[in-house]
């Protein structure tokens, strides 16, 4: 070993100055050296890039799968979906058609209902009008039209607006005729039918016994005239005073009654009756004409035929004659006007 005292040899020291003196060789040698060291650096950078890499490879490759498995699964819910999607439009087609079949058969419905009301009004008014025209039964009538006025306002349509405006002022024009009380005479009528049977004929009258009292009065005299007078003259008076009760004279204002047998009186009361419900018949059917021929007649054969000196007689023939004066016969309205209305809105439906 050597020691800072022992010296250096020559050739050593001769050596390195040598060595420095060429800059060349020394910068090659730095040269190589920062080379093998950048060397070094860059494959340790290397690795570790390799390294993370393979590191991210395998990441990707992972990645990668479960893509794919969610692209797998998502293609799946696609296509499931697509199903789903076909089966929805197949039943939105199916309930379009549905719903446009049940537009057609609510249209359909709605203008059968329509007509069938149009019907039902038309038919009505058209009885209306045949009570009016016919019968002359203005009750018949307003029940027809207030039943196809209601009918209307259960509809509520629009469109029939016009037709019950018509019906309407029909409807008030018949309010306000002057009407005969129908049913109350009716009812009169048969109150005297009921009566007819007790009617008294006037064939069977008594004459009325006007000097009732002066008989009385005369008895009452001729009792103490027997005691006062002769036996003789009190029975004479008495035998003349029976002789006056056998022996009536009366005043006859008109011609005698007819004599009638039996079945001469019942024939008469039955025609009578038969009368009287035939003019109750032309009063409901308010024929005018047949209703007053009717009560003339039958007021007639009261006249001529029964007693009019009793209560129930009196009281039938006063009913008969105030009932012959009334006049059935009114200038009713038409409705034509409505009828026509009605056959204008139908029959454009009616082409449809």
């Amino acid at each position: 070993m050597t020691t800072e005292n022992t010296p250096i040899p020559v050739a050593r020291r001769n050596r390195l100055p040598t060595l420095l003196r060429q800059p060349a060789l020394v910068i090659a040698v730095l040269a190589i050296i920062l080379m093998l060291v950048q060397w070094f650096a860059a494959s340790s950078r290397i690795d570790t890039l390799q390294m993370e890499l393979a590191h991210r490879l395998s990441e990707g490759d992972s990645i990668a799968k479960e893509s794919r498995s969610v692209s797998r699964q998502a293609q799946e819910e696609l296509q499931t979906l697509n199903a789903k999607v076909g089966l929805l439009e197949a039943k939105l087609n199916d309930a379009q058609g549905q719903q446009a079949a049940l537009e057609n058969m609510y249209q359909e419905l709605a203008r059968g209902r329509d007509e069938r009301i149009l019907a039902e009004i038309e038919q009505s008014v058209a009885i209306a009008a045949q009570q009016l025209q016919l019968a002359g039964n203005v009750e018949a009538a307003l029940i027809a039209l207030q039943s196809a006025d209601a009918r209307l306002t259960q509809n509520g349509n629009a469109q029939f607006a016009s037709v019950r405006r018509l019906i309407v002022r029909d409807i008030e024009r018949l309010k306000a005729l002057p009407q005969a009380d129908i049913s109350g005479m009716a009812v009169k009528l048969e109150g005297v039918v009921a009566v007819v049977d007790s009617l008294p004929l006037a064939y069977a009258q008594r004459p009325l016994r006007n000097n009732g009292n002066d008989n009385k009065d005369a008895v009452a005299e001729a009792a103490p005239a027997l005691t006062d007078s002769a036996y003789w003259t009190g029975l004479l008076a008495s035998v003349w005073t029976e002789v006056k009760q056998l022996i009536r004279i009366e005043r006859m204002d008109h011609d005698a009654p007819a004599l009638l047998a039996p079945s001469q009186a019942l024939f008469l009361r039955e025609n009578l009756r038969l009368r009287l419900i035939n003019a109750r018949l032309s009063l409901l059917q308010r024929d005018s004409e047949s209703f007053r021929d009717d009560l003339k007649l039958s007021v007639k054969w009261l006249e001529q035929y029964f007693d009019m000196r009793a209560p129930g007689v009196k009281t039938a023939h006063g009913t008969l004659q105030r009932m012959a004066t009334t006049n059935l016969t009114l200038a009713l309205p038409t409705l034509d006007e409505t009828l026509s209305a009605l056959r204008t809105i139908r029959l454009p439906r009616e082409k449809k």
